[in-house]
């Protein structure tokens, strides 16, 4: 019986699956866990990888969009630098020039690579000085043919390099000496006739008690003195107001002007037994200024009857030609060296002082007459024969038609 049931009871049990030992089981764990942790791994290397390239990507952006600004800007720089009619010259702590702008050239004849090849020497021993010192310092140089002006400044910059400004100043120079010498001359010009009238007020005052007869005489002088310091501030004041310009808002008859003004003077002609014709054609308008364009043929013809002898003959002729109108004034007078033509337009400047001072000339006459013509857009030419006389030809752009 024991053997019946024992073997009825194998045939009845349900299979088993096999055992797995521990060793297994850690095994498939661990590789199961190595699984994973690769796999997140991998994943978090993709994920920085791309972090890492977009990174990249953007800095990379970001220093060309750098470089190409700081590109920009030294293209302005230098580009601004250029155009200055400052020459800028930056020498660096190894004396080596670090950079110079065109006008560096202009100036200086040359652009140095160095501050051993810096001209004049005079510029080269300021900067050395200042380089010493670490000073800013100044200098005037004086320098090629014809003679030109310049003006250095040197200042002290970042890492011992040293900055050089050099700027053109003869122009400036030359409107020095110009304002000086006119303060000069006027001064002189205007101290003579003011001496001159002191005395014969003085010499009238003692001679109306001891000479009553000549008193006439003295007052005739004094009046004379009087009237030529009057003419010459009265010219002063015209040619300050021209050199502000001329209003050019009249349509101006040329050939009126000089009419008029020959009238005035042909009482001055007379005296001087000179002969004053004037002869104007249907001319056309000047666009200008009525009193300055008068101004200017009443200077002219003034001038031509004091420069000339009794018998000789003044002939004013304004008519057109094209688009220009044209003024012309001749004298048979004493005539102009030929060295003095190109100096007779600057201020109190005379051809013949002895003669100019005889006739009551303030030498400002011919400088007023420059000024009225620049001021009008026209131009003058002088053509001058000693002993035999003298011709001015103004033109001016005739206005338009319409």
């Amino acid at each position: 019986m024991n053997g019946v049931g024992t073997a009825h009871e194998t045939r009845g049990r349900a299979p088993t699956l096999p055992r797995v030992d521990a060793a297994t089981t850690v095994a498939l764990v661990v590789a199961v866990a190595v699984v994973v942790v690769v796999t997140w791994a991998w994943r978090r290397t993709l994920r920085t990888s791309g972090e890492w390239q977009e990174r990249a990507v953007s800095a990379e952006t970001t220093g060309r969009e750098q470089r190409l600004r700081a590109e920009e800007e030294r293209r302005v720089r230098d580009l601004s630098l250029s155009t200055m009619d400052d020459g800028v010259l930056l020498i660096g702590r190894d004396a080596g020039v670090a950079f110079a702008n065109d006008a560096v050239d202009r100036h200086l004849g040359s652009t140095p690579t160095s501050l051993d090849g810096v001209l004049p020497l005079t510029l080269r021993t300021a900067i050395n000085d200042s380089r010493k010192r670490r000073e800013p310092t100044s200098v005037l140089v004086e320098t090629g043919v014809p003679a030109r002006w310049l003006h250095g400044t040197v200042t002290p910059a970042a890492d011992d390099a040293t900055l050089v400004v050099v700027r053109d100043v003869t122009q400036q120079r030359r409107l020095e000496a110009v304002r000086r010498d006119f303060v000069a001359n006027a001064s002189h010009e205007l101290k003579t006739p003011a001496a001159t009238i002191q005395a014969v007020a003085e010499t009238l005052g003692q001679a109306a008690a001891d000479d009553p007869e000549a008193v006439p005489r003295f007052a005739s002088q004094l009046e004379r003195e009087a009237v030529r310091l009057s003419r010459i501030v009265a010219d002063l004041l015209d040619l300050s107001r021209l050199e502000s310009g001329s209003a050019l808002d009249e349509l101006v008859s040329l050939g009126a002007a000089a009419r008029e003004e020959g009238q005035r003077l042909e009482e001055s002609a007379e005296h001087a037994g000179v002969t004053l014709e004037i002869q104007t054609e249907d001319e056309r308008r000047v666009l200008g200024s009525q009193r300055d364009l008068a101004l200017l043929a009443r200077n002219l013809i003034d001038n031509a009857i004091r420069y000339s002898h009794g018998g000789d003959r003044v002939v004013v002729q304004v008519g057109s030609d094209g688009d220009e109108v044209v003024l012309r004034v001749t004298d048979t007078g004493i005539g102009i060296p030929s060295r003095d033509i190109d100096r007779i337009f600057e201020r109190f400047y005379r051809v013949d002082r002895a003669r100019s001072r005889e006739t009551g000339g303030t030498g400002l006459g011919l400088a007023i007459v420059k000024h009225v013509v620049e001021n009008h857009g026209g131009t003058i030419e002088v053509e001058s024969e000693l002993g035999r006389g003298t011709a001015f030809r103004i033109r001016f752009p005739a206005a338009p038609r319409s």
